[in-house]
């Protein structure tokens, strides 16, 4: 066994292990590495690799195992190995994101989004089951966003929606979040009074401040307010019924957070309830079901899906 690979088994097993485990212990489980004849020589190899683990920084602890602390154990705490989660202040992060945009490297740059991304509960974070790389796309806007967050500044913008309708948005800015390689700014939508998400490729003009902002509320987290679904990013606000035929019943519904079977046709389609927000992608979801769907609910999505296979038969 190389002696890399034998330092990462030791590692991993004093890791993983709820008790502190003996030499003999440790010989035994590990027999590859430490199962020489000669007990003695095992031993040093041993004290050797442990030498070598605590050097690199390892914690390797030495604990009694029985009453009368004659024989010793050994184990890693993971509270001592792990490192703590990435948290930043808002001056810190204020700090790195100008940063990032002066100097002109593009690897500087992805490096201190990738710190950000990580960062908990606030300011940037990346949502769990994210696809996408780290960095996301590269969007002029980022850096402007990024300062109103930091700095908990209200912003102006020009929006446009999925369905290509544009309006004027006031946002207290409190959080970035990159989901899918993209990213969205989540605040409280001045005119609705409600906390919104707003993705940065769908700006429709530069960024303007409009002075302080408000405080996010108590166990604000950016990336609770941009869920995963189909009917697109944020919290749904009602809900679509939908009917899918029995080829792919169970497959439409798969993975959809909330979706919710409420019943068969005669025809035996299931009906279903989606969750829906008026605006985004859920008739995308739906056309991509071809002939085995039908939009019944609202009459607004309804619409929408018969208005764009309207416009894709006049394409051909």
């Amino acid at each position: 066994m190389q002696p890399l690979e034998r330092l990462v088994n030791l590692v991993a097993l004093l890791l993983e292990t709820r008790t502190p485990l003996t030499f003999e212990q440790i010989r035994s489980k590990l027999s590859e590495a430490y199962g020489h004849e000669d007990v003695n020589s095992a031993k040093r190899m041993f004290e050797r690799d442990k030498d070598i683990l605590r050097d690199i920084g390892v914690p390797i602890e030495v604990r009694s195992v029985d009453v009368w602390e004659a024989e010793q154990g050994y184990t890693i705490p993971r509270d001592r190995y792990y490192l703590p989660e990435i948290t930043f202040t808002p001056e810190e992060i204020s700090a790195l994101l100008v940063a990032a945009r002066t100097g002109g490297d593009r690897s500087a740059e992805d490096a201190v989004r990738t710190l950000l991304s990580g960062a908990e509960g606030g300011i940037m974070s990346a949502l769990a089951g994210s696809t996408g790389a780290i960095g996301g796309a590269r969007d002029a806007r980022l850096p402007a966003v990024g300062e109103a967050v930091a700095s908990l500044r209200r912003i102006r913008f020009s929006y446009r929606t999925a369905r290509g309708d544009t309006s004027e948005r006031v946002v207290d800015a409190y959080g970035l979040v990159l989901r899918g390689g993209r990213w969205y700014v989540v605040g409280r939508d001045v005119a609705r009074d409600e906390i919104r998400s707003f993705r940065l490729s769908r700006f429709a003009s530069d960024v303007a401040d409009e002075g302080d902002g408000s405080e996010p509320p108590d166990g604000f987290r950016a990336a609770d307010h941009v869920q995963a679904g189909p009917w697109g990013p944020g919290e749904a606000k009602t809900a679509a019924v939908v009917a899918f035929s029995p080829e792919v019943a169970w497959l439409a519904t798969k993975g959809v957070s909330a979706a919710e079977a409420i019943g068969t046709r005669e025809d035996g389609w299931t009906l279903v309830r989606v969750p829906w927000q008026p605006g985004e992608s859920l008739a995308g979801w739906v056309l991509s079901f071809g002939p085995d769907v039908e939009a019944l609910e609202p009459p607004e999505l309804r619409d929408e899906v018969v208005s764009r296979l309207e416009a894709a038969l006049a394409a051909v």
